[in-house]
């Protein structure tokens, strides 16, 4: 038995220096002294903005680093030998590696192509607001930087749904683009803004079979050039599941064990989170967006939050084996388009709820481990300077997952204010077992069952809130405590 803990080792606002790679390859000996089973990776490829893109505006998907194109050879975050080199640090340690996949989109075509459209009203993408007339896009991708090297597929108009520039009119607006797949939009589960197949740039036509061919070699080649061991799927909701379907069983025909987690970002609609598992029938986890946004909110009303509720309508309490939870990441941190950061002085209560229970696949945020600093433009069109702090004990309650949170869980999920859970232990794990408490209001105190493997032994708080032992009794219970707006983890004295 083993608690996987993921970390994504990336923020937004990552330094554009080309280092990362670098500092993941000279980081993996601590990542794996924390428990760190696998390490989640931002794109590899090369995006419209070279060196300056974070690759979620992917142009080319077979150059990690290694051509020139779009006025640089390396990418953001290094060049491919960099990659290869971090990504075999991390094996050697024991670590796999899940690359980000972006493959809803591309942008930074190449050259434009008189192509014939239909303008569509944003609010409700159902809803066309012209009669079809011709434009220039820019939909055509020669890559002439690579010159056919891995791939010589040429991508032009039908293998896009849809557009948001035309470079003679020079506007900007969504255009759905006619051609032989249909003059809709593909189906997909969400019925936001009407059908939200589409999101950005040139939207990739999936009901083309060239294309799918396309994208199942391309898998296949990232798969054999760098030695991933999963993906985390950018997009899924503006995706139809039925490529994904394909797409995966593809993948897993070369590498049958390959973990794949999608993003859908619906918080609050576990429902739409469970369609989609039904639609890809289980073969992608998904991050749990209903519980990140109810840490979110816990944080910012404090004592006034029930924390009995905490987990209700989340994916991990309905589906706990396909839910990757988290605190927060890329998206949801200051200044991104879905910000919604969990406040600081939450953030412990928030990783012991992900990192030390049974349910879930927990995923570590960057800056929560490591800090993050950087200046960029608010909603209010101002620059912003934020200073992201460490998550308080957060390396402890990494520790605390990899050393003792094993076994029978019981929960004290029965006040307001202060709940709390056991984990009973495991004999491949000795001394493993812990009592776990927290207040979002005044100190608080339950008398929780640790099993009578414990009876007699002395518990003491592992993050060292609270200076008092507690001696578990002949039946195995304990009374633990812990400080006002505090966590207490409690385990076995040694």
């Amino acid at each position: 038995m083993f608690n996987g803990t993921m970390f994504q080792y990336f923020h937004w606002y990552i330094p554009n220096d080309g280092s990362l790679w670098n500092q993941v390859k000279e980081d993996a000996e601590h990542l794996a002294r924390l428990g760190v089973n696998s390490v989640w990776l931002p794109p590899f490829y090369k995006g419209k903005e070279g060196a300056n893109a974070s690759g979620y505006d992917v142009y080319d998907l077979f150059d990690l680093g290694e051509f020139d194109q779009k006025f640089s050879l390396r990418t953001k975050y290094g060049t491919k030998q960099e990659l290869l080199d971090a990504i075999r640090a991390l094996h050697e340690k024991g670590i796999h590696v899940y690359a980000d996949i972006v493959l809803n989109h591309k942008g930074g075509g190449d050259e434009t192509e008189r192509i014939w459209v239909k303008r569509v009203d944003e609010a409700n993408r159902n809803q066309f607001t012209s009669d079809p007339f011709e434009i220039d896009a820019y939909t055509k991708f020669t890559f002439p930087g690579r010159q056919g090297k891995y791939s010589d597929f040429i991508w032009d108009h039908t293998c896009f749904t849809g557009v948001d520039y035309a470079a003679d009119l020079e506007e900007t607006a969504i255009f759905s683009i006619l051609n032989e797949y249909g003059e809709d939009w593909e189906e997909v589960i969400d019925t936001e803004k009407g059908n939200y197949d589409y999101l950005m740039f040139c939207d990739v036509e999936f009901r083309n079979p060239a294309v799918r061919e396309e994208l199942k070699k391309w898998g296949a080649w990232l798969m054999q050039e760098t030695g991933i061991d999963g993906v985390r799927i950018d997009a899924v909701k503006h995706i139809s599941p039925k490529f994904y379907n394909e797409w995966l069983d593809h993948m897993r025909s070369i590498k049958s064990d390959l973990f794949a987690v999608g993003e859908y970002w619906a918080p609050g609609e576990l429902p739409l989170l469970l369609k989609y598992i039904e639609a890809t029938e289980g073969r992608m986890s998904l991050f749990d967006a209903s519980l990140h946004h109810a840490l979110y909110h816990a944080s910012l009303k404090g004592k006034d939050f029930d924390l009995s509720t905490i987990f209700n309508d989340s994916l991990v309490a309905a589906k706990p084996e396909l839910a990757v939870t988290v605190v927060d990441n890329h998206d949801t941190q200051p200044l991104q388009s879905l910000e919604a950061p969990v406040e600081n002085w939450f953030k412990p209560h928030a990783y012991a709820l992900i990192l030390l229970r049974e349910g879930g696949y927990p995923c570590i945020f960057y800056p929560d481990l490591y800090g993050a600093h950087y200046v960029d433009k608010g909603k209010d069109g101002n620059d912003h300077e934020i200073f992201l702090d460490k998550c308080a004990h957060l390396e402890q309650l990494m520790e605390a997952r990899h050393l003792f949170a094993y076994g029978l869980q019981r929960d004290y999920f029965d006040h307001p204010n202060c709940v709390g859970w056991t984990r009973e232990g495991v004999d491949d794990h000795p001394n493993s077992g812990c009592a776990i408490l927290l207040s979002n209001s005044e100190d608080g105190f339950k008398s929780m069952e640790v099993g009578q493997r414990h009876s007699g032994k002395t518990f003491i708080d592992y993050l060292g809130n609270h200076q008092a032992a507690v001696i578990i009794n002949e039946a195995g219970w304990g009374e633990f405590q812990v400080p006002a707006g505090s966590v207490s983890v409690w385990v076995e004295k040694k």
